[in-house]
């Protein structure tokens, strides 16, 4: 593609499509896109685009946009993948972006910021070393939109540095960049420090130095977030007093009117707070000389600032900053007088954790992000969570005089409450808000909070205070204290009595019924919950069987199926969450509700393919039917053509629609169909399916692959004789090629192999043995991980198993004269431990005892030598333990990795096939050898004792122990 006029008004076009509401215009353009996206010159296109000043700016954003999502899926290339960029691109971009970025609209400005530290991840510093140059020089400009631009592209560039694991290279990284960055940022905090003064009386130029002294901070934070940098320390004193004026300073012409957003000061004083108490947690030794001014400045700031929520970030990292401080045993004596501590509880904590307007506003009108901040712990930034981080943090060195305190405020506040409940109920809500979090000492998400401290007892509160406010005939009176009474049984289910809890479960089904979305929301969290918990005295066995559930169905069902007609609701994922949990505690007691549910739930699904929105609910819903198939099929195996007919036209609009986060789903409900198929009945339509599974493009998005791959087995499984009738072995094959040189995929590959071994007549195969071993030792001098070495040998002790051990020596052998001895030398005799998982052991041990019994090249002629040493292998395989040693290619690729977090994410447990088993009719892998052993000896007379006496001693005893076990003697 040309950077033409004509190819930059058609990319305009396309781009101005991708924006429509209509789905008709919109998806061809995205599609076009898609499709020239790898023409050299497209990102360069866009990039001119986004330059052009006589553009649309609508177009000009969308083409930012759109350049910084090509970036984010392109420009990082896996070791196995194509490269998808052109190098002459890769080089102008990089040469181009930078001056673009700081000339561009601040909209624009954002989008190419986020791109260049896209490509910073992969290039800087090696790679891009001039990077930083560029942008400190920039700095000496004075223009503070360009300084901005580089600052914010300094802080998504190192905002890394804060969560990175150390290594050396990251050292390195930060060195090289302090060494170009530390002295300009400390200058630039100077400069922009007397400019503050310098143009006190201008508002416009205050805004925009202000908020550059806050991307200095942030900047300043990753920089120091690692380690504390030499610099930084010798020029402590210039930064923390430039912190304490900016802590202390009121400009009044940047106060802003809104009560809801953060103006710049706000967010500078907040940043100040995270930059101060980053190094009272990490460095306290070197800032112990300026802590008691942040000390002093911080309360200060606490005690004077509003409850409006354009403070509580601020807040909320002010508190914090308190509990760094508040956490080293050598502060302790600033908290130890009693009237601090009182202090403290009066005038930050019980203030910040009291239920404001602002809160009710978002409890009623944005449920979705109550519930996020709230139950999701999502609240981090939130004042509420700051205050009781601070209350925990000090009750760990003063716990007596905390829980004294607090007990005094709690009993105050209940008994105001009960005085008028209708005027007083943010006084229980705060009680129960304290009690919930300060009771709370571990917590895990499985079982809620498992150990509690000493403010009250725990059922004794909940018999007390919860359970009158659950029982109450109306859901929807005060519907805050309702979530608040079943959150405090959500949050303590594992330490109320089962009585107690399971008794809950009519109420929590009334509840269900809420017209609040965060009562029926909190309710059907709380069901799921508690049907997912263990026996304390049994863990094998659920807390709530399916008879004790049996009773409540019909309610349970209804009321759940309700919420999803509830505004707001429609697509709650805690629902479908209840809902799909409540389907596999009930089983086959689920069947009676059935006929009227699953055209409820077909009616969602349909509903959801439009406009796929909520990755959660859209997963629980098909894990949902995935329980609904195994559950009807299970009783009624005929059913499967009922759910056929139900499913395939919506998965057939799913798949011509190309709806690209459900297609995983879709091959996992059609292999899950075919699974519970008779075999050799397929039914045409999936046979009109398969050409279209073998479509390179399928195979290129990482989602496909897993599910996709358990399709093409399930076919094999079911319909390995049409398979081949429709001349399709072929290209299966080519699917097996394509992830077998995959370094993510290459299991995805052995499990397809291992299918098509198993179902694929050796006829039929034969043709292609030489080409797939070829395959096979070409990816193994290329790059040996562990995972693929793995599956390699449980391959050919497949391939042994299946077709026989000569069949194994002779095709090798076939590629290159004597290969199969290299074989056992670097594979077998090396690796053979590290295969794990039980059937994969089977396999292998079966596949060894073959090689060892069944070949004549082993025990007679060209590879003899090698016997006694595979048998001493194979009986340290049996005893010893599992090889966890890794190869230098495995990189970060775990031996049972899945290709890509979108995959794992997609993956249905209820639609799971359970692993096959080909030698089911070997149970004891020792006997097998003993047996063959035996067999071998009395067709070879002689010869075995010589083999044997050659292992060394420890595992002749442990084959004289399976000699004796089995009740074989060897001749």
């Amino acid at each position: 593609m040309e950077i033409s006029d004509e190819n930059l008004r058609t990319l305009g076009q396309y781009l101005q499509q991708t924006l429509s509401p209509d789905v008709n215009i919109r998806r061809p353009a995205e599609k076009f896109l898609e499709g020239v996206e790898v023409n050299q010159n497209y990102p360069l296109l866009l990039l001119h685009l986004v330059d052009k000043n006589e553009v649309d700016m609508t177009i000009r954003t969308a083409g930012a946009i759109a350049f910084k999502n090509y970036i984010k899926r392109n420009w990082n290339v896996e070791d196995d993948q194509a490269d998808r960029i052109h190098q002459s691109d890769r080089t102008a971009i990089k040469s181009y972006i930078v001056t673009l970025m700081l000339t561009s609209p601040e909209s624009i400005q954002k989008q190419l910021s986020d791109a260049i530290s896209i490509i910073g991840k992969t290039d800087f510093p090696l790679k891009w070393p001039e990077l930083i140059t560029q942008m400190v020089e920039k700095f000496s400009t004075g223009d503070f939109n360009v300084i901005n631009g580089i600052l914010r592209t300094a802080h998504s560039l190192f905002k890394k540095y804060r969560y990175e694991f150390k290594s050396n290279e990251l050292w390195a990284e930060i060195k090289f960049v302090l060494e170009k960055l530390a002295q300009p940022l400390t200058d630039l905090l100077v400069a922009t420090m007397n400019l503050t003064q310098t143009h006190a009386s201008d508002v416009n130029a205050l805004k925009v130095i202000y908020s550059s002294l806050v991307l200095v901070c942030k900047v300043f934070y990753s920089l120091n977030f690692q380690d504390l940098p030499e610099f930084f320390e010798d020029n402590m004193s210039i930064w923390m007093s430039n912190f304490h004026v900016l802590l202390t300073s009121d400009v009044k012409s940047l106060a802003t009117g809104d009560e809801e957003e953060a103006g710049v000061m706000e967010q500078l004083k907040s940043q100040v707070c995270d930059n101060v108490a980053l190094y009272a947690q990490k460095y306290d030794e070197e800032f112990q000389p300026y802590l008691p001014q942040f000390v002093t400045d911080i309360w200060s700031l606490l005690v004077s600032t509003g409850m409006q929520p354009k403070y509580d970030l601020l807040v909320s990292n002010a508190l914090q900053f308190l509990s760094s401080v508040g956490e080293r045993a050598h502060y302790r004596n600033l908290f130890e007088d009693n009237n601090v501590l009182n202090s403290i509880c009066e005038k930050v904590v019980i203030p910040n954790m009291e239920f404001r307007p602002s809160d009710e506003e978002l409890f009623e009108d944005n449920p979705e992000e109550y519930i996020r901040r709230d139950i999701e712990g999502s609240d981090v930034g939130t004042r509420r969570r700051a205050a009781c981080d601070l209350v925990n943090t000090l009750s760990q060195n003063f716990e007596p005089k905390i829980m004294q305190i607090f007990g005094q405020y709690l009993q105050v506040m209940l008994t105001k409450y009960s005085e008028n409940p209708v005027q007083n109920w943010r006084s229980k809500d705060a009680a129960l808000y304290l009690v919930t979090s300060l009771v709370s000492r571990g917590a895990t998400q499985k079982h809620g909070v498992t150990q509690t401290s000493q403010l009250v007892s725990i059922p004794q509160f909940c018999q007390q205070h919860i359970l009158p406010e659950l029982e109450k005939p109306n859901v929807d009176e005060l519907p805050v204290l309702k979530a608040d009474a079943i959150k405090y049984i959500m949050t303590f289910r594992s330490i109320l009595p089962r009585d107690m809890v399971v008794g809950t479960i009519p109420q929590l089904i009334r509840h269900l019924t809420s017209e609040s979305a965060v009562v029926h929301t909190y309710a059907a969290c709380t069901i799921e919950k508690l049907l997912v918990m263990r026996d304390k005295n049994c863990t094998t066995m659920p807390m709530i069987k399916g008879e004790e559930l049996a009773p409540l169905a019909g309610d349970l069902l209804s009321n759940l199926f309700s919420t999803l007609e509830k505004p707001v609701s429609e697509e709650n994922e805690y629902s479908m969450k209840a809902i799909m949990r409540s389907f596999s505690t009930l089983q086959e007691r689920i069947l009676p509700y059935l006929s009227v549910l699953l055209p409820k739930l077909t009616e969602k699904l349909q509903f959801v393919a439009k406009n796929p929105s909520k990755p959660h609910f859209n997963h629980f819903l098909f894990e949902t039917f995935s329980l609904s198939i195994r559950i009807v099929c299970r009783s009624n195996p005929s059913a499967v053509r009922s759910f056929e007919d139900i499913l395939f036209p919506i998965f057939q609009g799913i798949l011509q629609q190309d709806i690209q986060e459900f297609i995983p789903y879709v091959f996992q409900l059609l292999s899950l169909l075919m699974e519970l198929t008779p075999t050799g009945s397929i039914p045409e339509p999936y046979m009109q399916l398969l050409p279209c599974l073998l479509a390179p493009v399928l195979w290129e998005r990482p989602a496909n692959i897993s599910p996709l791959v358990r399709l093409l087995c399930a076919f094999l499984t079911q319909a390995a004789p049409q398979v081949i009738a429709q001349d399709k072995l072929a290209g299966l094959l080519g699917v097996f090629q394509k992830l077998i040189a995959s370094k993510a995929n290459d299991h995805e590959g052995f499990y397809l192999m291992q299918n098509i071994i198993q179902y694929v007549p050796i006829e039929a195969l034969a043709p292609y043995h030489k080409q797939i071993f070829f395959l096979l030792f070409q990816r193994l001098s290329s790059s040996k991980t562990t995972k693929y070495v793995i599956g390699l040998i449980v391959f050919f002790c497949l391939y042994t198993i299946k077709f026989s051990a000569n069949e194994l020596v002779s095709t090798i052998d076939g590629i290159q004269a004597q290969m199969f001895g290299m074989v056992l030398e670097k594979l077998f005799l090396t690796d053979l431990l590290k295969v794990s998982g039980g059937v994969e052991r089977k396999i292998v041990a079966c596949g060894v005892v073959k090689l060892l019994c069944d070949c004549p090249a082993m025990y007679t002629g060209a590879y003899q030598k090698y016997w006694s040493l595979l048998l001493q292998v194979l009986i340290n395989f049996f005893e010893g333990k599992v090889d966890e040693s890794t190869f230098p290619d495995d990189h970060f690729i775990e031996v049972d990795d899945t290709p890509a977090y979108q995959t794992t994410s997609a993956k249905l447990n209820f639609a799971n096939n359970a692993k096959s088993d080909p030698l089911q009719g070997v149970n004891e892998p020792r006997e097998y050898l003993v047996q063959n052993l035996a067999l071998l000896g009395n067709s070879q007379p002689g010869r075995l004792p010589t083999f044997v006496n050659s292992i060394d001693q420890s595992s002749l005893t442990h084959l004289q122990g399976y000699l004796a076990k089995f009740g074989v003697q060897l001749v």
